[in-house]
């Protein structure tokens, strides 16, 4: 079980983290919304739950509680730039279909 980050992923939060002047990492999850059931959550940590797993990608640790880790494991995170837009894009091998807009997925 395992989720890790592309190297454009990980330098972009590792930029951040330090432009942040703090921090541990990034949190990955899930949670229940959309018309498809489950959307990502994705939140800058500076500390960790008892029942959290870490993982490391790139030297950046990625956090991630136990819950979530069954909708995500595989998961890799990437931070792409399309054109004028840019931000990060979960390419997860557990969706099985998503939402028209791309807000929501299902597993």
């Amino acid at each position: 079980m395992a989720v890790s980050l592309s190297e454009s992923a990980a330098r972009h939060v590792s930029n951040f983290i330090a432009k942040r002047g703090k921090g541990f990492g990034i949190r990955l999850g899930v949670k229940t919304s959309g018309c498809s059931g489950m959307a990502y959550k994705l939140e800058f940590v500076d500390n960790t739950e008892n029942e959290d797993l870490v993982f490391e990608s790139h030297g950046v640790k990625v956090v991630i509680d136990p819950k979530s880790l069954a909708y995500l494991d595989g998961t890799e995170l990437d931070f792409v730039k399309e054109g004028l837009n840019e931000g990060f894009k979960f390419n997860n091998p557990n969706v099985k279909d998503q939402c028209g807009c791309g807000e929501s997925f299902n597993v």
